[in-house]
């Protein structure tokens, strides 16, 4: 009889190559491209993703003003900040929010939707978030990524 053995290779920073991705938020609907943009910073698109160790990819996102939202959203979708101080909460809707921010309102979906720990933390860093399509990240060379809108 035959002995094969397998060794499962865990990540670490020796094996892991983090590439540079750009995604054009133009026409996109938010949670949908969050949640792959999540996938993507947590490795989860690798062969060697290994849940405890950061190895994902670098993620540029552009036009994060032309995001899209389904139903109603725009008007009931509601943002909570609170200073800590008496009277310090503040309530934005999402429409607003895009007008004014629109960088935040992506960055809070995707930052929703990675772990809640340190890992998730070093994850979300390698987010970069831009209102119009210029990105200072032109020398990184980032692949265009792009998602089907279902």
């Amino acid at each position: 009889m035959r002995h094969l053995s397998f060794k499962t290779q865990s990540a670490n920073e020796k094996i892991v190559k983090r590439d540079w991705y750009i995604v054009d938020a133009t026409n996109q609907t938010m949670g949908r491209m969050a949640s792959r943009v999540a996938s993507i910073l947590r490795g989860k698109n690798k062969a060697y993703y290994t849940p405890h160790f950061d190895c994902g990819d670098y993620v540029i996102i552009v036009n994060s003003a032309t995001v899209q939202m389904t139903g109603t959203k725009m008007e009931t979708k509601e943002y909570q900040t609170f200073s800590g101080y008496p009277g310090g909460q503040k309530i934005e809707t999402a429409k607003s929010l895009l007008v004014r921010r629109p960088n935040v309102a992506v960055e809070r979906a995707v930052k929703g939707m990675l772990p809640k720990n340190r890992l998730g933390r070093a994850m979300y860093k390698k987010l970069f978030v831009y209102e119009g399509a210029e990105h200072p990240h032109k020398a990184q060379q980032p692949k265009e990524l792009k998602f089907e809108n279902k």
